[in-house]
């Protein structure tokens, strides 16, 4: 009774942390600019099943895709079995479900061929970022100590919380076998490494099962807490942002309100400005810091899963430019909780705590130099191969394109080319450096017959 009651008390304290965190992400993404996006809502649906749900743009590259999608379903069906695991533990019963008899053995054997499978997947992934290095997970400005440790970090946990699954079914059957007792469910994977738990003492099997329960379900509560600090807070998030993800064609660019106004004034004399509501602000040129954002674009800093995909196949990258498109949303996501709250206990995301060398930035504490350098926006060739390869649908460009609208609308501070092709466009009405009264100079010499 009193183990009981101490397992309500620590997962009231697990959820209640959790919300807590949840609570802060929020108030984080609400930074952002307000933007309507309840358009379509069927589209949204199918886009959410396809890229959510069925991981459709993982399997533009097979082997990851399946050694992700083993962990994904695991982590989905395993999830069942924790329903059974918080029963058995307020209430005091034990494998509650097994009412369900065939059911519930399939569950369980489905349960445990899955989370075999899912600690040799965690095996592979460690291997491919620790020995192989695939130059996408462990190279860039932005890869530093904590982004590894991480990934690690979580790949480790799940191959100990699969462990301690195994210990509590494996010691649970022995005991079941010297009571010659029926034990509910079936654990083909538990049943075949049963004899390698040497003992049958009743003491010490009924120890290493309430270890291997009690391991795993805290292991679980902590996984829960970890998870906003951490990239694979992308399992959660995932599913928002694919459903609120961009439906235009991703080469069609946003526009700017009020200039939209104006120029429709400059042609239509006529045409009649309509005023903002009393209390609303005009819309910036631009985004300087996280707060000029959309609260989309902020979401999408929430849900990277810091997979280089974006970064593998951005022109500018190949080049030798600084440019990395999953910088761009790790660095929105480190000045949102600068700015705002941090989301954990601690705070692992800041690279600049760590004292490591970066992008050279300035000491201004805003998300456009403090963390992103022009340098970096303008090497970008806005051809959407970042936005395209994200598996969780980021739009990386439209927050580049947002700071290059500041640099150049509010801080005149586009390269000089930019700049000259400018002046060009409004003195000329072209980009070049010719009156229009010589445009057809061209031809002068080329003894065209004119009647």
């Amino acid at each position: 009774m009193l183990s009981n009651f101490i397992f309500l008390i620590i997962t009231v304290l697990a959820v209640g942390l959790f919300i807590w965190q949840i609570k802060k992400i929020r108030r984080n993404i609400k930074l952002g600019r307000e933007k309507k996006i309840n358009n379509n809502a069927s589209e949204r649906l199918n886009k959410l099943l396809l890229v959510a749900f069925g991981q459709q743009k993982m399997f533009k590259r097979p082997w990851p895709a399946i050694l992700h999608g083993v962990v994904y379903v695991g982590f989905v069906v395993i999830n069942i079995e924790l329903l059974e695991i918080i029963t058995d533990g307020i209430f005091g019963t034990h494998r509650v479900l097994g009412f369900l008899g065939p059911v519930y053995s399939a569950l369980m054997a489905i349960n445990e061929i899955l989370a075999f499978l899912v600690i040799i997947a965690c095996v592979i992934f460690l291997i491919r970022r620790n020995i192989t290095k695939v130059p996408r997970l462990t190279r860039g400005p932005e890869m530093r100590a904590w982004s590894k440790l991480d990934a690690n970090v979580i790949l480790i946990t799940e191959i100990v919380l699969m462990l301690a699954l195994f210990a509590f079914n494996i010691a649970d059957l022995k005991l079941a076998a010297i009571s010659n007792e029926e034990l509910a469910g079936s654990f083909p994977i538990s049943n075949w490494l049963v004899n390698g738990l040497n003992t049958f003492n009743v003491s010490a099997l009924e120890a290493v099962r309430s270890v291997g329960w009690w391991f795993h379900i805290l292991g679980i509560f902590a996984f829960l807490n970890y998870l906003p600090s951490s990239k694979h807070f992308h399992i959660i998030m995932a599913f928002p942002n694919v459903y609120y993800s961009k439906l235009e064609p991703k080469g069609k660019f946003t526009t700017n309100e009020s200039i939209t106004h104006e120029i429709k004034a400059m042609l239509d004399p006529s045409y009649l400005v309509p005023t903002l509501p009393e209390g609303v602000e005009p819309q910036k040129f631009g985004a300087k810091d996280v707060e000029d954002l959309t609260w989309k674009q902020l979401l999408d800093a929430y849900t990277c899963t810091e997979c280089g995909r974006c970064t593998d196949v951005c022109p500018a990258n190949f080049t030798g430019k600084l440019l990395s498109p999953r910088k761009i949303i790790m660095d929105t996501r480190d000045r949102m909780e600068e700015k705002g709250e941090h989301p954990a206990i601690f705070r692992p995301n800041h690279y600049k705590e760590q004292g490591e060398p970066r992008v050279k930035v300035t000491e201004e504490k805003t998300l456009l130099r403090g963390y992103v350098t022009p340098e970096e926006l303008w090497a970008c060739t806005t051809c959407n191969a970042c936005v395209e390869a994200c598996p969780v649908n980021i739009d990386q460009l439209s927050s580049i394109m947002e700071m290059r609208r500041f640099l150049v609308l509010e801080e005149s501070a586009a390269p000089t080319a930019l700049n000259a092709m400018f002046t060009n466009i409004e003195n000329n009405g072209a980009p070049w450096a010719f009156s229009p009264s010589d445009r057809l100079n061209w031809a002068d010499n080329l003894f065209v017959n004119v009647k």
